[in-house]
């Protein structure tokens, strides 16, 4: 299933995330735990899943191959669709606000 620019999987938003700087996949592994505070360790499986799902919906694309290792970077498309994907958990944590105003009432 391509992606239709709906709300993203955590693993893609991670992945598009930590892709703002080219990686191939160990290091992007390694990123993807970085830049998610250690929440989100990715493995092998699902990261390579996601990647080739990504890289045919253009949302990323190869930067250079050199037999061993592949190394990946986002497109102008990718880049776009994390930031309209940031835009939208933005205004999930605005629109949840009642939230915070029932943690002072207690």
């Amino acid at each position: 299933m391509a992606y239709s620019g709906g709300p993203m999987t955590e693993a893609m938003y991670y992945v598009l995330l930590a892709l703002m700087r080219p990686n191939h996949g160990y290091q992007l592994m390694q990123a993807i735990t970085e830049v998610s505070n250690g929440r989100l360790k990715m493995g092998p499986g699902t990261l390579y899943g996601v990647l080739a799902r990504m890289q045919k919906d253009g949302l990323i694309s190869l930067a250079e191959d050199d037999g061993r290792r592949k190394t990946y970077h986002i497109t102008k498309e990718g880049e776009q669709a994390l930031r309209t994907e940031y835009q939208r958990l933005k205004a999930l944590i605005d629109d949840s606000e009642i939230l915070e105003e029932g943690e002072q009432n207690d």
